[in-house]
Order: C-alpha cells, then sequence, then structure tokens
C-alpha cells in the first residue's frame, strides 16, 4: 500500500477569474472582488476517481486543507496528520509537508498552483516525489498534471511508478501583474510520468522570425476581424501583436475587450466579462496557447471562465500561434474546470499560424470506457 501525503492550499486560484492574475498577497482582495475557492472542487474531481482504490492510503490534514474533503468523496482510507487553526498559510503547507517526510510517504498530492509547489518541494526537495493537481492562476511549473482528471490517472497509471525531473519554477507575481513575466528556475523536483498526462514547464520563445510570425498573425485577423463585433482578446504577445495592429494597446498577460477597433474594456475580470457579453449580439474569444504547455484555456487565462465561453460558444473561439510555437507544442489542452465543456472542443481545433494560414492541432481528450 502506497502512502500519500495529501493537502490542498484552499484559497489557491481565487486570484484568476477576478482579475488579479495570482493570489500570493490577495486573497482578502480576491473575496472582496466576490472571488469564489476553485481547488475544493478540483480536488474532489481527482479524489472521486481514487475512492475505490485499495492500493492508496492518505496522510492528510485538517479542515479544509484535506479531511473535509477527503470525508465528502466518500475516502475513508486515511489518517489526520496536521491541525491548523485560522486561515491556512504558506507555514501551515510547509508544516504539513515537514509531517509527511517524518512518516516516510511514497509521494505528496497537492492541490494549488505555482506558490504551493514551492512551498512544498522547499521542504520535500528530491527525496520524495511530488504531484499537483492544478488549482491556482498560472502554474507554470511542471509538477502539475494537466488537469484533476489525469491527476488521478497518474496515481493509478502504473506500478511501480515511474518518475521524470520536473522543474519547479519561481515567479514574481507583482512583476506579472505588472505585465511581466519573470519566471527563475527554483528547483527541479521527481515526479510521475506518463506521457501527455503531465505538463511542461511554460517556455518563452525568442526566435529571430517570431516577431515577423506575430505581426503576419496580426494582419490577418485585422482583415478577418468583423465590425460591430465584441473580440475578447486572451493574454500573451501574439494576441499584444493584434492589438497593436487595430492599433489598440493591450494589456500584455490579462484579458482585454475590443470593438470596432476601440478597447472596451481592459484588463477585465470574470464578472466583467460576463456582465459585457450579456449586451453583445456577436462575440469571439481570441487565445493563444501556453508556449510549451499547450493550454489554450486553464492557465493564467482564468477569467474566460466556463461560463463565459458557454455563453460565447466553443465555436466562437479562435486560437492563434505562430509556426515554431505550435512545432513546440504538438498538443493543444483545455482544462476550463468543466469536464463536459472540455469534451465539447472536440478531439482537434484549427489555429492560424500567419497570414491567411491555418494548422489543425490535436486536443488532448481523457479516454472514458
Amino acid at each position: 500500500m502506497k502512502k500519500i501525503g495529501f493537502l490542498i492550499n484552499p484559497v489557491a486560484g481565487m486570484g484568476g477569474a477576478v482579475g488579479l492574475k495570482g493570489t500570493d498577497g490577495k486573497v482578502e482582495e480576491s473575496r472582496r472582488r466576490g472571488a469564489e475557492p476553485q481547488s475544493r472542487n478540483r480536488a474532489k474531481i481527482t479524489l472521486s476517481l481514487l475512492k475505490n482504490n485499495p492500493d492508496l492510503f492518505f496522510l492528510t490534514c485538517s479542515g479544509e486543507m484535506g479531511e473535509t474533503i477527503l470525508h465528502e468523496t466518500g475516502i475513508s482510507n486515511y489518517r489526520l496528520l496536521y491541525k491548523y487553526t485560522g486561515n491556512s498559510t504558506s507555514e501551515d503547507t510547509k508544516k504539513a509537508a515537514s509531517y509527511f517526510m517524518k512518516e516516510g510517504v511514497d509521494l505528496i498530492l497537492f492541490c494549488g498552483g505555482d506558490g504551493t509547489a514551492r512551498d512544498i518541494f522547499d521542504i520535500a526537495g528530491r527525496n520524495v516525489p511530488i504531484l499537483g493537481i492544478p488549482a491556482g492562476v498560472k502554474m507554470y511549473s511542471a509538477v502539475f498534471a494537466i488537469d484533476p482528471v489525469a491527476a488521478a490517472e497518474l496515481l493509478m497509471g502504473t506500478d511501480p511508478w515511474s518518475f521524470r525531473d520536473s522543474d519547479v519554477l519561481d515567479i514574481n507575481e507583482e512583476r506579472y501583474r505588472a505585465g511581466e513575466l519573470s519566471a527563475r528556475l527554483f528547483g527541479v523536483a521527481r515526479t510521475p510520468a506518463i506521457p501527455g498526462k503531465i505538463q511542461e514547464s511554460k517556455q518563452v520563445f525568442e526566435e529571430q522570425d517570431e516577431e515577423r510570425a506575430k505581426g503576419e498573425i496580426a494582419s490577418f485577423m485585422h482583415e478577418v476581424m468583423l465590425p460591430d463585433t465584441l473580440y475578447i482578446l486572451g493574454a500573451g504577445t501574439t494576441t499584444e501583436s493584434i492589438a497593436s495592429r487595430i492599433g489598440v494597446k493591450k494589456t500584455l498577460l490579462g484579458v482585454d475587450a475590443v470593438k470596432n477597433g476601440q478597447i472596451v474594456v481592459q484588463d477585465a475580470d470574470e464578472k466583467t466579462l460576463l456582465d459585457l457579453i450579456r449586451n453583445e449580439k456577436d462575440v469571439r474569444i481570441i487565445i493563444s496557447p501556453i508556449g510549451a504547455q499547450g493550454f489554450i484555456l486553464g492557465r493564467g487565462n482564468q477569467q474566460i471562465s466556463a461560463s463565459v465561453v458557454r455563453h460565447v460558444g466553443v465555436k466562437n473561439i479562435i486560437v492563434v500561434a505562430t509556426s515554431h510555437k505550435l512545432r513546440e507544442t504538438p498538443v493543444l489542452y483545455v482544462d476550463t474546470g468543466d469536464p463536459t465543456l472540455n469534451r465539447e472542443f472536440g478531439d482537434s481545433i484549427q489555429v492560424i499560424s500567419g497570414y491567411r494560414m491555418a494548422q489543425r492541432r490535436k486536443i488532448f481528450q481523457h479516454v472514458h470506457e
């Protein structure tokens, strides 16, 4: 029987939908903006798939850091190891990880984002493998399953487990909120490895032809964008190029909306987008996948939530990416938090990759027997 240290960061991901680009140091601000916790629901998806597995025994934390969700999903094969009081903090995560290490767990399973990954790796290092159920805002580190279902599949997939080295990245959230992506390698963890089930770390492409390619995409999009249509522009330099071609300045790492060549709203949160699109007859979403990871939804753009996508319609989503990025990103991923909506994207999607050029790319879908 394998011993799994399990913990949840209850506030992970709260800053995403409300446009804060992260939750570190912004929990109360997230709550003031009406943010809803994301991690407990995502952890439930994973645990519901593991509850009938007799080979897993969980060591966990009290309350919302683990025990409550284990109980709600019907898992009784666990022991409470760490108790906390008040609101959980980064220090609680580190203390819990220390308790897990002393108990000799085979793996630490956590639900959170990059900050939680760093806290756990700070204690566990390479001595114990770690695996993240994605629930944060950015999740650029490579220790996360591609979605909660994949996290369960990684734990059930092979016996014995096979492992790989996975980068844990340190993202400066203050600079990120200011529109600058600053990442450094925090460490290299060990994670379970099944191809297609665990994400890669983000890559930033610095190729001589990249700017030219983005310019070609921007020129084409400018030609085909319709009058009196609201366009929601996701984060990234490719969508920034489109905005520049239109003649407006985009929030690089945020979500903006434009119509008839004018900015309607900048750095919008989920509520703003929902209020906006309810009064529009024609809405399109333009997004670009994260380099190497391949996520078109669910990483860094949670403002474009499942509710927003359902209102706009999957058929009205436009994906753009340079040919170089696509060469490094053979499969695309969708993680809206709604498995049913994820499946509505089908098994492939057209990606605009140049001036009047497009490539069809596979979208990962779980195989359900």
